[in-house]
């Protein structure tokens, strides 16, 4: 009984320690969350923000991974989400603009913002024209300079696949554009990458080193978190360039929506999507830490303060989910032919 009493004590001691980090408190307080552990913790912070989405079930999710490799559903037949999405690149592509059909840079010179993680965003696409990954979905399926598939023809596609329409057919009743995005998303929602940092919100103190609960401190102390804040540390709409104008505003000429306002990029997994800001016009995540603190604080962060927040930002670099490339339904004679 003392044994037991004294390994109680010593454990309740133990996790006392490792949560009396004020700088967790202070973390929260600046409005930083933890990720979810589940998909009912999406829900949870889906209906938090308002955000519509189907229910969830891994039948659709499976049938989403397929759809989302599946490069048919562009024009070309060579273009897939993956393509400007990689989930091997961060989930974003690596290039300043994204390349579509016929091989054409984005005509507003706009970077791929990454997928992990992304249900979480409140707003999707830089303009934040859609409120959910469902409808985000269909935009570059349809956009001209992104897969250039009209609906109609997407539909067509799949529903030339036979162990396609058999797995909507089980799944929603049939085959509609509407259900395509929605097996997309239902997929989408599936990429969390939980980190270090997450445990750290969670109360494990000691989860950060020192340089990086440092770079943590800088963050908050400069002001990062008034627009990088929640679950996703960004994700929302925000004003930009409050303070200072952005020295690569003029490429591509992407004025945010009616407003001006733009979708803050999420800092997960932010050391492995360079080139950064809508334009992906630099290259260096200092330079853009500096570049941030002109344009949106209206202060000059030095060298060593940027280094710092840069440590802190590789902590939110997250365990991905282990994706195994599908086996896709063989095409057949209905199948449209694709169109270079």
């Amino acid at each position: 009984m003392k044994i037991s009493a004294l390994f109680i004590a010593s454990s309740f001691l133990l996790v006392s320690a490792l949560s009396a980090n004020p700088l967790i408190n202070e973390a929260k307080k600046a409005g930083l969350a933890p990720l979810p552990k589940d998909q009912k913790g999406v829900d949870r912070i889906l209906a938090q923000n308002k955000v519509k989405a189907s229910a969830f079930s891994q039948a659709k999710a499976e049938l989403g991974k397929k759809l989302y490799f599946d490069p048919r559903l562009s024009k070309s037949g060579i273009i897939s989400c993956n393509t400007c999405h990689n989930l091997g690149l961060g989930g974003a592509d690596g290039i300043a603009a994204a390349v579509g059909h016929k091989w054409k840079a984005n005509p507003k010179h706009l970077n791929s913002p990454t997928v992990y993680n992304s249900v979480l965003n409140t707003a999707q696409f830089w303009d934040g024209r859609s409120g959910n990954l469902a409808d985000q979905a269909k935009g570059p399926i349809e956009a001209e300079p992104e897969m250039a598939t009209p609906a109609k023809v997407a539909v067509e596609k799949v529903s030339s696949l036979p162990e396609y329409v058999n797995e909507f057919k089980k799944i929603y009743g049939g085959v509609t554009f509407d259900n395509i995005a929605d097996a997309i998303a239902n997929f989408e929602r599936t990429l969390l990458t939980p980190s270090r940092f997450d445990s750290f919100l969670e109360g494990n103190g000691q989860a950060l080193n020192k340089a990086e609960q440092a770079g943590l401190k800088t963050f908050i102390d400069k002001g990062c978190a008034a627009c990088h804040n929640g679950v996703n540390l960004g994700g929302s709409m925000q004003a930009f360039e409050v303070a200072g104008k952005y020295k690569f505003a003029k490429l591509g000429g992407f004025k945010g929506d009616k407003n001006g306002m733009v979708k803050t990029p999420t800092l997960r997994n932010i050391a492995e999507t360079a080139p950064y800001f809508h334009n992906g016009a630099i290259w260096s995540l200092t330079d853009a830490i500096k570049e941030m603190g002109s344009t949106q604080l209206g202060i000059e962060i030095s060298d060593k303060e940027a280094q710092s927040i840069e440590v802190f930002l590789h902590s939110l670099t997250g365990k991905k989910p282990n994706i195994a490339y599908p086996q896709l339904p063989v095409s057949t004679e209905k199948t449209p032919k694709p169109e270079l």
